[in-house]
């Protein structure tokens, strides 16, 4: 038995804000009260300090089996504790793709040694393995991911027969990249001919267009809305494509919802002649117009989630030609404090923050007692400071690449206390190591 007892934190759950002890026992949220007077095996001191329900990212790419020189599920997941994140369901583009469920399996044998954080993984879909997706099992795995555009990785699903069975036949939750490939190739070859093989990467989001995203969006819902598919599009990048999403509908009664990722609320095309390839993503960071309508997507309910899409390479890979760098960058430490810093500059709410990073999630994919601060539930939570400021530089940067887009810039609000599934993993800038992490599992 052990417990850790929270004084007065002011507790940010549920679209509310109040000050309160929280108690926790056997890694469960047992009381939630103004005042708790019992002796725990840990106690903290929260006066100040704003405790939040840890995030839950539903995009990572930590890279293992086969990419382990960019990022492992350990490095990875030390990163995540350390920025809020308590977890995280990793994609399937690793080395070999994720098609089979042993493969499947294998992974989750992996994080059940190593990992910091509670975890689940998505099943991967090709044009030739929906036998394999078919036999996945909905309570213990978070979705099925399909790449209706390629990415890093090369799992494009692009026969239509495939895409129609797939949506068709899913059991669970089909979360889709959606960028149209046809289009992303005439445009690259177009650019070809302009600069050879010199493209800027201020091309980027006009190589990989509004255009492309949204071909491929507004055929993902309407094959939904034919199959009465549960779709989940992540990564938003675009103002038009907000406007194929509903806020009139409570979320647990969704059938298509979107997810908007940090870096798309935070960069523009702007920062391209800054920061050059470590903004590179896919979908492309676009324009001031783009980012402000995705946050406005975001306070207006027709974006559910916020989550990262931490996709981790080299600073050695990173740093070659616009047409040889590969796209993605490391995200799950910054991401809370990124969030925050929007509200220092009131953009967004702390209880929107927790909404669309922690509630939202766990309601989104049916993940069973995480998401919330509520007394029955894992204790998975987070204490902020949010007059802390700190600057991100290389020798506090955890991911295994060692950098980060967010070098340089100087956060308001520090992480102090990460708890995980009832657990001090992170506790004022020191990991606290052991595979503290579970598999999620779900309401389904």
């Amino acid at each position: 038995m052990s417990t850790i007892l929270i004084k007065s934190a002011t507790v940010v759950n549920e679209h509310k804000q109040f000050i309160a002890d929280v108690l926790v026992k056997n890694g469960i949220i047992e009381l939630i009260d103004q005042h708790i007077n019992v002796q725990a095996d840990q106690e903290i001191n929260a006066e100040g300090l704003y405790l939040f329900p840890g995030c839950i990212d539903d995009q990572v790419h930590f890279r293992e089996p086969g990419l382990t020189h960019k990022a492992n599920i350990y490095t990875e997941s030390r990163a995540a504790v350390a920025g809020g994140i308590t977890s995280f369901m990793e994609m399937p583009n690793t080395v070999p793709n994720t098609l089979t469920q042993q493969l499947l399996e294998d992974k989750y044998q992996i994080a059940a040694q190593t990992s910091l954080a509670n975890y689940s993984f998505f099943m991967g879909a090709s044009n030739d393995n929906l036998d394999e997706v078919l036999k996945t099992d909905i309570k213990n795995v978070c979705g099925i991911k399909v790449f209706m555009g390629s990415s890093t990785g090369n799992m494009l699903v692009d026969n239509p027969n495939t895409l129609e069975n797939i949506f068709a036949h899913s059991p669970m939750l089909v979360a889709t990249h959606c960028e149209d490939e046809a289009t992303i190739k005439n445009n690259l070859e177009h650019y070809k001919q302009l600069y050879g093989e010199d493209i800027p990467v201020t091309m980027h989001p006009i190589i990989r267009s509004e255009e492309a995203c949204y071909l491929s969006s507004s055929m993902a819902v309407e094959l939904a809305k034919k199959h009465g598919t549960r779709l989940h599009i992540l990564h938003i990048s675009t103002e038009k494509e907000t406007h194929l999403f509903d806020n009139t509908i409570a979320l647990k009664d969704k059938k298509i919802t979107a997810e908007a990722c940090v870096h798309h609320l935070w960069f523009t095309d702007k920062d391209y002649e800054t920061k050059g390839n470590l903004i590179k993503w896919n979908p492309a960071v676009k324009t001031e117009h783009d980012r402000d309508g995705i946050l406005k997507a975001v306070l207006d309910g027709r974006i559910d989630v916020i989550a990262t899409d931490h996709a981790p390479h080299t600073l050695e890979e990173k740093s070659q030609s616009y047409l040889k760098a590969p796209s993605g960058g490391p995200l799950v430490q910054h991401a809370l404090p990124a969030m925050l810093e929007l509200h220092h500059q009131s953009k967004i709410s702390l209880e929107q923050i927790a909404e669309k990073m922690a509630h939202n999630v766990a309601t989104c994919f049916q993940i069973e007692k995480r998401g919330f601060i509520r007394e029955g539930y894992w204790a998975d939570l987070v204490l902020v400071d949010l007059k802390s400021p700190w600057k991100v530089s290389t020798e506090n940067i955890l991911y295994k690449c060692k950098w980060s887009p967010f070098e340089g810039t100087t956060f308001q609000s520090k992480i102090a206390y990460t708890i995980v599934s009832g657990r001090i993993a992170w506790n004022n800038g020191n990991l606290i190591e052991g595979n503290t992490g579970r598999r999620l599992s779900f309401n389904r």
